[in-house]
């Protein structure tokens, strides 16, 4: 294993980790709808996202620095990212409703199955073709869902919205030319305005706006901006040093986090119905990954 490889690996670890203790982060700020929570996650994204590609640009060689500013101006980049900020709103937001309602193990479904979405999509938009094996592992998923919607006396709306939205998100950035944190940039800078509009003029003043929380909560939003592009940094080094198959691998450690978070954390009741259904989702995704088309 070269260098290369432990290093992707290790930032592949680090952004993966991030994301499955997320939960726990977020319900620091007990209290605070998920709207809310959406709101100030796009605003503070925005402000350390702009600031972190400006000090890029700044220390770019200056004969590239041309072509980079380029990307930034083409209608293209900004229609595309502009769909994809409005998919990764709504992953963000039924996360957070997920975190902010005791709905983490739903949370961590919604993650197990979106990468079968990712190959949904792609057979119906692209045309794509899959072994007879993955769709046995889809129709395993579906079946391990439908145990889950038993189980808890409903559908499980706010996985399938979270894997749906994110395997969109996934789809539209596959066409863009800019990389994760240039892209979150022009994606954040679509829909800031409106965000702030809301946070400004439409936020119940009795809640105020931001500095009536107090200062633990001031400084906890502010850092889930922070929050919200590391991981993101970290995963787009990890694919560019080590193969696109360990990457996919490594994204289960994620839901795997959440889920055991949910359990032993938030305390979220797990019935024996209820992870016999996980189970299945599981051997699922394990079938899935290990066929090849």
């Amino acid at each position: 294993m070269t260098n290369s490889v432990r290093t992707g690996l290790l930032f592949s670890v680090i952004a993966n980790v991030i994301w499955g203790l997320f939960p726990i982060f977020w319900s620091w700020l007990d209290g605070i709808s998920a709207v809310d929570l959406v709101s100030h996650r796009i605003v503070w994204a925005f402000a350390f996202s702009i600031l972190f590609v400006f000090g890029r640009i700044a220390w770019t060689d200056r004969s590239k620095r041309a072509a980079r500013l380029a990307l930034f101006s083409d209608s293209k980049t900004w229609l595309l990212h502009a769909a994809a900020a409005i998919l990764i709103t709504l992953n963000w937001l039924a996360f957070l409703w997920a975190v902010t309602n005791d709905r983490v193990l739903h949370s961590a479904l919604g993650y197990y199955i979106n990468p079968l979405f990712n190959v949904l999509l792609g057979v119906l938009v692209l045309g794509e073709r899959l072994s007879k094996g993955r769709w046995v592992a889809i129709v395993i998923a579906t079946v391990g869902v439908a145990v889950l919607s038993y189980a808890t006396g409903e559908i499980p709306w706010v996985s399938l919205l979270m894997a749906s939205s994110f395997a969109g998100y996934a789809f539209v950035k596959k066409h863009a030319s800019l990389d994760a944190l240039d892209g979150l940039a022009i994606e954040m800078s679509v829909i800031v305005a409106p965000t702030l509009i809301y946070l400004c003029f439409f936020l119940d003043p009795a809640k105020g706006f931001f500095i009536r929380e107090g200062t633990q909560t001031a400084v906890l939003l502010i850092i889930g901006g922070l929050m919200t592009l590391t991981p993101l940094m970290f995963f787009s080094a990890a694919t560019r040093r080590i193969p696109l198959s360990l990457v996919g691998m490594m994204q289960y450690v994620g839901p795997t986090l959440q889920f055991l978070v949910g359990v032993l954390y938030f305390e979220e009741k797990l019935s024996p119905l209820r992870l016999f259904g996980f189970v299945i989702v599981w051997l699922a995704v394990i079938l899935f990954m290990s066929r090849r088309d």
